[in-house]
């Protein structure tokens, strides 16, 4: 503030007594040209005032260079200076009565029942309707009316005349009345309000006082402590703002992440096979050899997944020889001769096409190399895998099918176990999953015999949906990995996207993943519950 200001530019009204005088100002602070908001001004005010009287009963009454301070801007200074202790205060709320904008208008021009009985000459001949329509405008027909109740007028030849003499306007003096800060009887105050003419307005002001460390004096406070004050040391004189931490003042709450919807279904799949004691393989491995996406696994080279049509092939690197050599010659020589029972494929087994890197087609691909290091421990333990991660297909991308999906997998490897184990792991799996009712069909696979499709009973399409895919892995894959000729494995997989699909109704898969997907989408779908019907289930 410019410290040429003395008090004498500083004004304060004395509290005066509610109703009129209060009104009367807050209509003085409406008609004044300038309402001081100046923060710099309006603090220097008050605690000039505070230091000079001690204190402000009723900052409404407030005056800078004659005008009321706005007491929104007011509002800013107190809570400043009360977070410093300088100041305290208490809010004081007023309600009264104002006149409307249509209110202030009959209050300056007069009542439309008046306007309609002073537009219409004296003598019964009296003006046609049309042109006292013209005189007195969008009013004339609320003011024939009340004319009429109030017998101020009368039909004649031309249109309407005049029924008595005169008229006062009462409607106007009332208006008059309550702009003056009057309150009449509550039963016309209620009329004037239920013609829109009158409002109540709720106005806040407030009485202040000195605080415990009242000063005129005010220093700036700093919000962050910088490199230059470290380096000089400025920091140990400066005076910081003060955090608040009072109960209820949180600040703006930072924009929280949001889960996407195959994620929720995801979290849910894994939490259920966390229960049922499975471990969780590493998948964070998307590109992958031919040997253990394919070879591995007992599927032959010239298998029709294994062309480009169907397979993302790498370009550069485009080969990885990088597997155990013992083991590759014992694939070698099931796929080319034979064993462990099998016939094998008859067919020369070529090296080079096992060393391509591929982006995974199946999590199987990992499955294959964890039995594989199960089997290279001195002592066979019992062992219960699970994997949900991403594969890629080159498949044209239509509302069914990506190129780029989820895959979920569940591996069991023990002694003794039977198709009757799988059956009953499936059934506790897919009962947990909300899914009480599946059935099996007999399939084939490259590396699992028996194998079957999983079906389960869907209530909202009334029939049986094909949900994924089981088997036992063959003695042509699980004897070259060096497991116990007495060891068995049962495995089954589903995807991700159809249970996703189904759970949030969508019909198009490219509106789950891919470009087509709405941000919105991801922020407002709600939690996944497997247990619980949802989407297209109901």
């Amino acid at each position: 503030m410019d410290a040429t200001h003395t008090w004498e530019q500083w004004h304060w009204v004395p509290k005066r007594s509610a109703g009129a005088d209060t009104i009367e100002h807050q209509q003085q602070s409406e008609k004044s040209a300038k309402m001081a908001t100046n923060s710099a001004d309006i603090q220097q005010l008050v605690l000039s005032t505070l230091d000079t009287k001690g204190a402000i009963e009723d900052s409404a009454q407030l005056l800078f260079h004659g005008s009321l301070v706005d007491q929104s801007a007011l509002l800013g200074v107190l809570n400043g200076l009360t977070s410093r202790e300088v100041v305290a205060f208490t809010i004081i709320e007023v309600e009264h009565w104002v006149l409307t904008e249509e209110g202030a208008g009959i209050a300056d021009e007069g009542s439309p029942e008046v306007k309609v009985f002073n537009a219409i000459p004296e003598g019964d001949e009296g003006i046609s309707i049309p042109a006292l329509q013209k005189i007195v405008g969008d009013s004339y027909k609320f003011g024939q009316g009340a004319a009429f109740k109030n017998k101020w007028i009368k039909k004649s030849a031309a249109g309407l005349a005049r029924a008595v003499n005169s008229v006062s306007d009462n409607t106007q003096k009332d208006l008059l009345s309550i702009r003056n800060g009057n309150v009449l009887a509550d039963k016309v105050m209620a009329d004037y309000k239920k013609r829109k003419l009158v409002d109540k307005k709720k106005t806040s002001s407030y009485s202040v006082s000195k605080g415990t460390k009242f000063t005129t004096t005010i220093e700036k406070e700093e919000t962050d402590i910088t490199q230059e004050m470290i380096q000089s040391g400025d920091w140990k004189k400066v005076q910081f703002k003060k955090y608040n931490f009072a109960p209820g003042v949180t600040g703006v709450a930072p924009r929280g992440g949001y889960l996407h919807p195959l994620m929720k279904v995801r979290e849910e799949f894994r939490q259920i096979f966390l229960e049922l004691g499975f471990s969780e393989m590493p998948t964070n491995k998307f590109v992958d050899s031919s040997f253990w996406n394919f070879d591995a696994l007992f599927q032959p080279q010239q298998h029709p997944a294994r062309d480009a049509h169907d397979t993302f092939f790498l370009k550069d690197p485009a080969t990885d020889d990088k597997f155990p050599k013992d083991y590759m010659e014992r694939v070698k020589k099931v796929h080319s001769e034979g064993g462990y029972g099998s016939i094998g494929y008859g067919y020369d087994w070529k090296k080079e096409e096992a060393e391509k890197l591929i982006l995974r087609t199946h999590t199987t691909a990992i499955s294959s190399n964890m039995l594989y290091k199960l089997a290279q421990e001195k002592e066979f333990k019992p062992a219960k895998y699970f994997s949900i991660d991403r594969v890629f297909r080159n498949e044209t991308t239509d509302a069914t099918h990506l190129a780029e999906f989820h895959q979920l997998e569940g591996v069991v490897a023990d002694r003794g176990l039977t198709l009757g184990d799988l059956i009953g792991v499936l059934h506790s799996f897919f009962q947990k999953l909300g899914i009480p009712k599946i059935k099996f069909k007999p399939a084939f696979n490259p590396y699992t015999e028996p194998s079957m499709e999983i079906f389960s009973w869907h209530d909202g399409l009334g029939k049986w949906v094909e949900i994924g895919n089981s088997g036992m892995f063959r003695p042509e894959m699980l004897r070259p990995l060096g497991l116990p000729e007495d060891v068995s494995v049962i495995a089954w997989g589903l995807g991700l996207e159809r249970p996703t699909m189904i759970k949030y109704g969508y019909d198009d898969i490219r509106e789950l993943l891919g470009h087509k997907v709405n941000i919105d989408m991801v922020q407002k779908n709600p939690i996944c519950r497997l247990d619980k019907k949802m989407g297209r289930e109901l």
